[in-house]
């Protein structure tokens, strides 16, 4: 009886490596440049010049090559595409909050005008942590990406993102400067956004303007634009105990803007920052404070819902789809380009007026 068991035992250990065998035979083979030629009816030269976006090829080809690729699941040889491009087809994107909306339409920026280049994103959020980004800029190392693109953290992150330049590998600062480190920079004109959005408040009759600016270079830069708007209008430097500086995070202006409420309140507020615009917001709701009648409000940051809040905020929109894109063509341009000299694009932003400066009410 025992023997049985080991008999029986063994056939069924047996059986099941039959299986397993038959199950690895049975994998289909790596689909083919040749493969999508054939499928298409062009030329194997013709299909890669589809896939890389050459423009030398005609429309219908290029539709007859793309839906071969499709219907036979082709996925290109990256090893080997990364041999003809002398890089990896992966750049690693590290952001500072992930759930911040201003960075989800840099974010879309950013793939888009990857996937336009055959590029590949590894993404990242460092939640504005100095230890988190040294992490993940070690760990894009080890995967090999072809350069990065980061968002420094409030601290700057110098040592962090020297090391990787001293390492050869490409960077891209998106946003926020960093001091004393020499790299190619994508970032709003934040001196001349801020000026225009407390110029404008100014026109409208306010004087006693509140500013509140988070504690990095972004929030210091908007500080400059709006002491710039006060001299530029021929009036005295702003109070000191009217530019506050406020967390980047909604909680903390909240609670700074609850604090100047308490005491002598300004007929203003600019706010720098998307999350420090909404700290004001609910604060001014939960005590009673009507905007523009008591206090006029212009924010630095446009959102898509900013139309629906009870208080429709003016703003300073920034062109986040194109700063992420943009971003990304400095990256590409810094890898084919190693030694060229570095660049700091500013753009521009825009103006949206709505209710919360009054613009309305003086028409």
């Amino acid at each position: 009886m025992k023997s049985f068991s080991r008999y029986a035992s063994r056939l069924n250990l047996f059986q099941n490596k039959t299986v397993f065998y038959k199950r690895k035979t049975s994998i289909l083979p790596r689909v083919t440049i040749q493969h999508v030629a054939r499928r298409a009816n062009v030329s194997p030269a013709t299909v890669p010049r589809v896939l890389n976006h050459k423009a030398t090829v005609a429309t219908h080809l290029r539709e007859r090559v793309l839906a071969a690729a499709d219907e036979l699941g082709y996925m290109p040889d990256r090893a080997a595409r990364r041999l003809r491009a002398g890089h990896s087809d992966v750049l690693g994107l590290i952001v500072g909050d992930i759930q911040n909306p201003h960075f989800v339409s840099v974010i879309q920026g950013v793939q888009d005008a990857a996937h336009q280049r055959n590029m590949n994103i590894i993404l990242c959020d460092s939640d504005e942590s100095s230890e988190r980004i040294a992490r993940n800029a070690a760990v894009l190392r080890a995967e090999s990406v072809a350069g990065l693109i980061v968002v420094p953290t409030p601290s700057g992150d110098y040592d962090t993102l020297k090391s990787l330049q001293d390492n050869n590998i490409p960077l891209v600062l998106l946003d926020r400067p960093v001091n004393g480190l020499n790299a190619d920079t994508v970032m709003s004109d934040n001196v001349a956004g801020a000026c225009t959005g407390v110029q404008h408040l100014i026109k409208l009759g306010r004087r006693r303007i509140a500013g509140i600016f988070p504690d990095i270079q972004t929030g210091r830069q908007r500080r400059e634009g709006f002491i710039k708007a006060h001299i530029d209008a021929g009036l005295p430097a702003p109070d000191e105990s009217l530019m506050l500086v406020g967390s980047y995070r909604a909680q903390g202006s909240y609670e700074v803007v609850r604090a100047l409420f308490a005491g002598n309140p300004p007929d203003a507020i600019f706010t720098a920052t998307n999350l420090v615009t909404l700290g004001v917001i609910r604060a001014m709701r939960e005590l009673g404070i009507r905007s523009p009648q008591d206090i006029a409000l212009v924010g630095f940051d446009d959102m898509p819902w900013a139309d629906e809040l009870f208080i429709p905020y003016t703003a300073l929109a920034q062109q986040t789809y194109r700063m992420g894109a943009t971003a990304v063509e400095r990256l590409m341009d810094r890898i084919d380009n190693p030694r060229r000299d570095t660049q700091v694009v500013r753009l521009p932003v825009e103006l949206i007026i709505r209710d919360s400066c009054g613009a309305k009410l003086t028409r």
